[in-house]
């Protein structure tokens, strides 16, 4: 979730409840992103250097691609597809 600076100087108990409980949130001046606040362990791994792609992901609940390839039900049922039309050929010349 995003948080406009002022809201987060006024609830910032929230805004801590919330990286607790949803994992990193990011504080916004004028539009534009400026800050996150992350929970502790996760800057531990970060300032350690031992994190990895995984940790992030995880720790940000995104799916990795393998999750989003092996995961269930179809992914493009909005998707309109046309149909397929005869395919024209082109006359060869005769020598």
């Amino acid at each position: 979730m995003t948080w406009q600076v002022h809201q987060a100087q006024t609830q910032f108990s929230e805004l801590l409840n919330a990286t607790l409980n949803e994992g990193p949130q990011v504080v916004s001046r004028d539009g534009e992103d400026m800050a996150v606040l992350v929970p502790i362990d996760q800057w531990k791994r970060l300032r350690s250097g031992r994190a990895t792609l995984k940790d992030l992901t995880q720790d940000l609940h995104v799916p990795t691609l393998k999750d989003l390839l092996l995961g269930p039900g179809p992914r493009f049922d909005d998707m309109m597809i046309p149909n397929r039309r005869r395919s024209r050929y082109r006359k060869t010349p005769k020598l």
